[in-house]
């Protein structure tokens, strides 16, 4: 079991060290050297149509009343999403657990400091990306999402990519990737290629939470967001 320490110094050098990365990486030198596969499977995702004065106070008015499905009777709030509203990285999680559902902010608790140093190890912050979820709304006892409880939320997520126009997804975790892209496939048959979903490349990395408990994948990790790094670099140029 991964042991999150508070000191941020000791977590981050923990973290590099089981990622085999001895200092931490300047954000313009961060780029992967290591050839990776950058196979491109497209998903057959259509976006919704965006009403012409959507906007981010409408969209997140819509979100926070929703009652499209059962989980409106359970939640104690939704979870919109949180970060930059221009962000060029757009990180998409399954849906919100305990801690989500008190604060109202995505990925917070063990695994959200986790994320936050996944992030610090490509240089970035949560302040520079977009983080969101499938479903706004927690499941009960965080059990997985019912297939029409992701189709309740699917305009909201369809309308922040709008929104945002992100140079790229990071899918976070197996049930995030094989709904954006619509797909049944294992976990680790999506990480190590660039997807696509409405026109932005995607890459599949394995959830904080699954990380906490497999420290032998950190490794893997590390090698995906390598890969969404090297992708981004390679659509600017």
């Amino acid at each position: 079991m991964w042991r999150l320490i508070l000191d941020n110094t000791t977590l981050r050098l923990q973290y590099l060290e089981a990622m085999g990365i001895d200092v931490w990486l300047p954000r313009a030198s961060a780029h992967s050297e290591q050839a990776l596969s950058s196979e491109t499977v497209t998903a057959n995702a259509e976006p919704e149509t965006t009403p012409a004065t959507d906007n981010w106070d409408v969209l997140q008015t819509e979100v926070a009343s929703c009652t499209k499905c059962t989980l409106c009777k359970t939640r104690t709030q939704t979870v919109f999403g949180s970060g930059n509203k221009q962000a060029d990285w757009m990180l998409v999680g399954e849906a919100p657990g305990q801690h989500e559902d008190e604060q109202g902010l995505p990925f917070v608790g063990n695994a959200g400091l986790l994320l936050t140093e996944m992030l610090r190890a490509i240089g970035m912050t949560r302040e520079e990306v977009f983080i969101t979820n499938i479903l706004k709304c927690r499941p009960p006892n965080n059990r997985d999402p019912h297939a029409n409880e992701v189709e309740s939320c699917n305009d909201y997520l369809q309308r922040q990519q709008k929104l945002i126009q992100p140079k790229i997804i990071l899918a976070i975790g197996r049930i995030a990737a094989q709904t954006l892209l619509k797909t049944d496939k294992p976990l680790a048959r999506l990480r190590g290629k660039v997807h696509t979903f409405n026109n932005t490349p995607v890459v599949v990395v394995y959830h904080p939470a699954y990380l906490l408990r497999s420290l032998s994948e950190k490794r893997k990790a590390w090698l995906d967001l390598q890969l969404a790094m090297q992708t981004v670099k390679d659509n600017e140029g």
